[in-house]
């Protein structure tokens, strides 16, 4: 039996769920509350010494890092979202290291998470600073998504609905915890409402959402 080791509202871990959700694979979830540090345990050091989700044990097998456990699973499904001709398997493959690379280090862990998570948060003075130099990466960012990636109005890595698409819908989203005016690319938006529209959108971010309420919450009483 395959193992998912996973927070439900993790945004890295979001994506895997939503795949889970549109294919037919058995998995035990087993959940590492990140909020209350479960992740940094002793036992959980023992499956993971990076003590970060997602982590996939499959049967002794195991992998970490969230856009390799989706490319496995979804050899595993052998599923469409991950499609076998070489150029085409290239673009989603592409397109997923840009997320999970640049974009997601300018927009989640420079400008999202030092906003509304404490242990990524540095000194005011230095804050501002941090958040205008990354937004200015971030918005080049949303630029290339929108004008580039998106602009044949398709999917991220082509005329098919891939994994990429679910990876980097769950990493746009955090756009909703702080508020971030996506009204200039409207590709992107397209693009967005077409990934929630899908069945398994709902199951696979349900914790997001209320984290995402908790998190207003905060920020508006602050």
């Amino acid at each position: 039996m395959r193992k998912l080791y996973y927070d439900p509202a993790s945004t890295v871990c979001r994506p895997i769920i939503m795949f889970l959700a549109e294919h037919e694979l058995e998995m035990e979830l087993v959940h590492v509350d990140l909020t209350l540090g479960e992740h940094l345990s002793d036992w959980y050091a023992a499956v993971n010494p990076n003590r970060l989700v997602p982590v996939l044990d499959d049967n002794g097998f195991v992998i970490t890092e969230s856009a390799t456990i989706m490319r496995y699973l979804a050899l595993a499904a052998n599923s469409e979202a991950y499609p076998t001709e070489p150029r085409l398997r290239a673009r989603v493959d592409e397109a997923l290291d840009w997320f999970n690379t640049g974009f997601y280090r300018d927009f989640g862990y420079g400008v999202v998470y030092p906003q509304i998570l404490p242990h990524y948060r540095v000194d005011e003075a230095q804050l501002g600073p941090l958040l205008d130099w990354h937004s200015v990466r971030a918005q080049q960012r949303f630029s290339v998504l929108d004008n580039h990636m998106l602009r044949d109005g398709g999917w991220v890595a082509g005329k098919e609905f891939s994994i990429a698409d679910m990876f980097g819908a769950a990493l746009v989203t955090l756009v909703e915890m702080i508020g971030f005016d996506l009204a200039p690319y409207p590709n992107v938006r397209r693009w967005l409402e077409a990934v929630k529209s899908r069945p398994s959108w709902g199951e696979a971010n349900a914790a997001f959402y209320g984290w995402r309420s908790a998190v207003r919450e905060q920020r508006q009483a602050a």
